[in-house]
């Protein structure tokens, strides 16, 4: 998405109001046949029981949401939405139909039955902030990592709060650490307090729609202040005892950026369910998709089989064992997830379960006669 595009070579009236928003010719060319139809377009700021407040020609309005299939978790409004809205004049107004989304940061919710929920719509950069004023957990950062390639957006990750890090050196490995875990992924540390690495942030989410996503107290609001340049999010100061936020951003908010594109500012996330990620996991653990390209076998799944070359790799120290573990149980995770939903692949699974067991079992017999 480029929301840096000239609006002169726009010809609609209202897409002067709406480049600064990420609106460009492709999005003008899906809009035609609601523009027909007398409709306005706007992208959504925040959305909030049922209505959502959207930047549009006329300004920021407030529209109903309930024309957009609200039954569907997959396809109700969401923050960075573009929308085809009523003109003025209508009592409420309504959001009468989304525009193709480009990208889409989903996770699985909590509950049982599967369901994937969606935190940012049309997103360009996914920003993982990280603060350094706790231990750092190389696995939550995957499992970030993961829903971001995934979504379709580059990922981002920015170590919050390097102003905490007593030295250089320390500062240096502590990103090491993570450009390990994240290949193909640029690792900045920032400082709100100092600013910095906030100059380098800007340009690089500068010109299109960036997702600001981690845990609470990872100092979101305060690096989206710093963006914006001004306080435009609330910010508590964390716990002592564990580096913990109290939520201070309770909604997704859409906002404009003063060096250029737009920034969804998200709550903390408690829970980070993976949902259908395959592709972003083996991009996650790319190192281990290649290597599973030379085992002996197309399916091995890099426990036990002869000739494994993933295996062999940790053997050689060549591949930490933690990255293997830790690929194993995000695969894991999103096959049980794929499968609540996927008849076929829960009957694949249920053989694949039936096959190693009667393999352990027949490894036990031939071990218990070994020694008769």
């Amino acid at each position: 998405m480029s929301s840096s595009a000239s609006p002169q070579t726009f010809s609609s009236p209202f897409s002067h109001a709406l480049a600064p928003y990420g609106w460009d010719e492709e999005r003008e060319t899906e809009f035609g046949p609601y523009a027909e139809r007398g409709l306005l377009p706007g992208r959504v700021l925040r959305v909030d029981r049922g209505q959502c407040d959207l930047v549009t020609p006329e300004g920021v309005i407030r529209a109903d949401t309930e024309f957009v299939v609200p039954h569907d978790p997959m396809k109700v409004v969401c923050t960075g939405d573009w929308a085809a809205v009523d003109p003025d004049g209508g009592d409420p107004r309504y959001v009468r139909t989304l525009l193709p989304r480009r990208t889409a940061f989903v996770r699985s919710t909590s509950s049982k039955r599967s369901e994937g929920q969606i935190l940012a719509a049309n997103v360009d950069h996914a920003i993982i902030a990280v603060s350094l004023a706790v231990e750092l957990d190389l696995g939550r950062i995957e499992r970030f990592l993961a829903l971001a390639w995934e979504s379709g957006a580059q990922p981002l990750v920015v170590l919050t709060k390097a102003d905490l890090v007593p030295d250089a050196t320390g500062l240096s490995y502590l990103v090491e650490d993570v450009e390990t875990t994240a290949p193909g992924v640029q690792v900045l540390p920032v400082s709100a307090a100092t600013g910095e690495g906030v100059d380098v942030l800007c340009a690089v989410v500068a010109g299109g729609t960036s997702v600001l996503l981690g845990q609470s107290g990872a100092g979101k609001s305060t690096l989206a202040n710093a963006l914006v340049g001004e306080d435009v999010q609330h910010v508590n100061a964390a716990r002592d005892v564990d580096g913990k936020g109290r939520h201070t951003t309770t909604t997704r908010n859409l906002l404009v950026l003063p060096a250029g594109g737009v920034l969804i500012d998200t709550p903390g996330l408690r829970g980070v369910g993976l949902y259908d990620a395959e592709a972003g996991v083996g991009q996650v653990f790319s190192e281990i998709e290649e290597l599973s390209a030379d085992c002996r076998f197309h399916d091995c799944a890099h426990t036990a089989e002869p000739g494994c070359a993933v295996l062999a790799a940790v053997e050689d120290g060549t591949l930490p064992d933690r990255r293997l573990e830790s690929y194993r149980k995000l695969i894991r995770e999103n096959q049980r997830i794929v499968a609540k939903t996927d008849a076929r692949l829960r009957a694949d699974m249920r053989r694949e379960w039936k096959l190693r067991g009667a393999q352990g079992k027949a490894a036990m017999e031939a071990k218990r006669g070994r020694f008769r």
